[in-house]
C-alpha cells in the first residue's frame, strides 16, 4: 500500500492510502509525498516501458510477446523512466510540466503524480537503490531531489539544458549534462550542493559512468565523437570517434561494454569499457529520419534496445551478433524506456 500525502490550500494535509482507495497526489500540490510501497503487486514477467512524448501516454508491453497490455495517460511530454528498487513501480517525468508521474507496473495504473515545483521541465531522471527520484529539471537550471519520505531537494547548476544525469555507486555524486553550456556539473547529493563544473565543449546531452564510477563518457551533439573523463581529476583522458552523433551514452548492466545512440545515421557504436576500444558499429535502421534516441540494455547486458522516435517503434538488437531481432511498436514518438522485472 502506497501512503502519500500532499499539502493542501491554507496548509491543511491530506492523507490517503493510493491503492485502497485509488487517490491520486494533487497535481498542482507544491509538494506532493511518495512514502513507498508495502503491498504493491508484483509484476509477473518483465514488461517494457515506453514514454509516448507525442501523445502524452505510457506504454506498458509484455516484452515476451511485443504485446502491447495497456497504454495509460501521463503527464505533458513523457521522456525518461525510472523503475523502482522493488521492481514494481514506474517513474515518469513530464518534459512539459513540473511533475512525476509513479505507475503501478503490474496493476497498470496511476499511483499518482508528484509535483517538483519551483523545479521546471524534468527530464533526466533516476530512482536511486535508497528510494531517492533525482530528476534534472532543465527549465531552472536545477536538479529535483525526492526524499521516500517525500522531502523535495533541489540543487542547482546553473548552467543551461540541464537534460541528463548519472550518480556514481556511493549514491552521493551525480552528474549532468548541460547541453547549452558545454558542461558537466558534479553535485553532491547528500550536502544538496553542486561541487564544480567540467568544461566539456560542444553540445554535451549524452552521458554514462565506467569503471565503476572512475571514468565518465559524454556525447556531444555537436560533433561525432565521445570523450571521456577522470571523475577523480576532472581531466578529459581519452576521446573516440563514433557515428553522427552520439545523442544518448550508457554503459551495460555488467560493466563490460559502453554503448552510444548516434542518432542522425541510425547506428549503435559499441565500446570496450575497460580500454575504451572501438568494437563495433551497429546498424540499426541507418536512417536519421527514423530519430533514434533513447538506449536500453537488458538486464543480463545480451539485448539492447533502441528508441526509434520518427516511426514509434523500439528496435531489438542482439548485442553480441549486431542483429536487429525485431521491432516492437509504441505510441506516437515512443522515446524513454525502462524494463520492469
Amino acid at each position: 500500500m502506497l501512503l502519500v500525502e500532499a499539502r493542501l490550500p491554507g496548509g491543511q494535509r491530506g492523507i490517503g492510502w493510493a491503492i485502497a482507495i485509488g487517490r491520486l497526489i494533487m497535481r498542482h500540490a507544491p509538494i506532493a509525498v511518495l512514502a513507498g510501497v508495502l503491498f504493491a503487486s508484483p509484476a509477473v514477467a518483465e514488461t517494457l516501458l515506453v514514454g509516448n512524448k507525442g501523445e502524452d501516454t505510457l506504454s506498458l508491453i509484455a516484452l515476451d510477446s511485443g504485446a502491447e497490455l495497456a497504454r495509460l495517460p501521463t503527464g505533458k511530454m513523457p521522456h525518461e523512466i525510472a523503475i523502482s528498487p522493488d521492481g514494481r513501480q514506474a517513474a515518469v517525468v513530464a518534459y512539459g510540466s513540473t511533475t512525476i508521474d509513479v505507475f503501478d507496473v503490474a496493476k497498470r495504473t496511476k499511483l499518482g503524480t508528484i509535483d517538483l515545483s519551483p523545479n521546471q521541465r524534468p527530464h533526466g531522471l533516476l530512482w536511486l537503490p535508497d528510494g531517492r527520484l533525482v530528476a534534472t529539471t532543465e527549465g531552472s537550471e536545477s536538479v529535483a531531489v525526492v526524499a521516500p519520505d517525500g522531502k523535495l531537494t533541489s540543487i542547482a547548476t546553473g548552467q543551461k539544458g540541464t537534460h541528463m544525469v548519472v550518480v556514481a555507486p556511493d549514491n552521493r555524486t551525480a552528474y549532468t549534462a548541460n547541453i547549452g553550456s558545454g558542461t558537466v556539473s558534479v553535485l553532491d547529493l547528500k550536502e544538496g550542493r553542486k561541487l564544480r563544473d567540467l568544461t566539456i565543449g560542444g553540445k554535451p546531452e549524452g552521458l554514462a559512468l565506467a569503471k565503476r564510477g572512475r571514468e565518465l563518457w559524454v556525447g556531444d551533439l555537436d560533433a561525432p565523437r565521445v570523450s571521456i573523463w577522470d571523475t577523480a581529476s576532472g581531466e578529459k583522458i581519452a576521446e573516440q570517434p563514433v557515428d553522427p552523433v552520439a545523442i544518448r551514452v550508457l554503459a551495460s548492466p555488467d560493466g563490460e561494454l559502453v554503448a552510444t545512440s548516434n542518432i542522425a545515421s541510425g547506428t549503435i557504436s559499441l565500446f570496450d569499457a575497460e580500454t575504451r576500444t572501438p568494437l563495433k558499429t551497429i546498424k540499426v535502421s541507418g536512417e536519421q529520419v527514423k530519430g533514434q534516441v533513447t538506449l536500453l540494455f537488458s538486464a543480463d547486458s545480451k539485448r539492447l534496445y533502441a528508441a526509434e522516435t520518427g516511426h514509434d517503434k523500439v528496435a531489438e538488437i542482439n548485442v553480441a551478433s549486431g542483429e536487429v531481432l525485431r521491432r516492437i511498436a509504441a505510441g506516437k514518438n515512443g522515446d524513454g524506456l525502462a524494463i520492469a522485472p
